[in-house]
């Protein structure tokens, strides 16, 4: 290996861990003062939401926006309880954005292994789908940008994963041919299945221990648990 394409979002950093207790907690705060039951429009907003992003062209769009996908959110989700509440919907997206925040951690395992390959000479690329204002934000509240040779961000690329020009535009800066680098990620297809197609190695990170859909067309070079364990058969 001598690069390494890295995504962000539940690989390096915690970002779905705090999510159903912030839209508890924003509900709780927000709904009470306009007469309306906070579990309900949870409860709606949990199906709304997996509706919501299940939509890949939607998903596409609207991830570049993510205050105002999760406006939109709540707004399909008081719509579907039949609630007329005028700037409830911008509120709750608010105060949800706020919680998220600073429910956001970087994984224990991560400064550890990126400090490491470093010190080994990989190159490496950050390679995050999102808005830019969302991610480089978690990129600077965390310290990540120094442990990077090249950071993509969707928002400010233009395209992102599984385009193969985000791929393409990563090695290229790294000065790495696609069989001499990894992609390490969470999601099957963006971090593994795509960055295959290109004759790169993928590395699927599945920290819950889950294991393989059995239905799965993807199938990683390697699955690991931890980023520790990238790079513990070197030590």
């Amino acid at each position: 290996m001598k690069a390494l394409l890295l995504d962000l979002d539940d690989t390096l950093l915690d970002y779905s861990g705090g999510a159903d207790r912030s839209w508890a907690e924003a509900c709780a705060a927000c709904c009470a003062p306009a007469g309306i039951d906070p579990a309900v429009v949870v409860a709606a907003i949990v199906d709304t939401r997996r509706w919501f992003w299940d939509d890949p062209e939607r998903q596409r769009r609207e991830r570049l926006n993510m205050l105002g996908a999760w406006e939109h959110i709540v707004q399909f989700a008081l719509e579907r309880l039949g609630q007329s509440a005028p700037g409830l919907a911008a509120a709750i997206a608010r105060d949800y954005a706020g919680r998220r925040r600073e429910t956001m951690r970087l994984f224990p395992d991560a400064l550890d292994c990126l400090t490491e390959l470093r010190q080994r000479g990989v190159r490496l690329a950050l390679v995050t789908n999102g808005d830019t204002v969302q991610q480089r934000d978690k990129i600077e509240r965390h310290g990540l940008a120094r442990f990077f040779d090249t950071i993509l961000i969707e928002g400010e690329f233009g395209v992102g994963k599984p385009h193969e020009a985000v791929y393409r535009q990563a090695l290229r800066v790294l000065g790495a041919a696609p069989t001499e680098a990894w992609m390490v990620g969470d999601h099957l297809e963006w971090d593994v299945g795509a960055p295959q197609r290109l004759g790169l190695s993928g590395v699927w990170v599945d920290r819950g221990g889950r294991g393989l859909p059995p239905d799965s067309a993807v199938q990683p070079h390697r699955i690991i648990r931890s980023l520790d364990e990238l790079i513990a058969p070197a030590r």
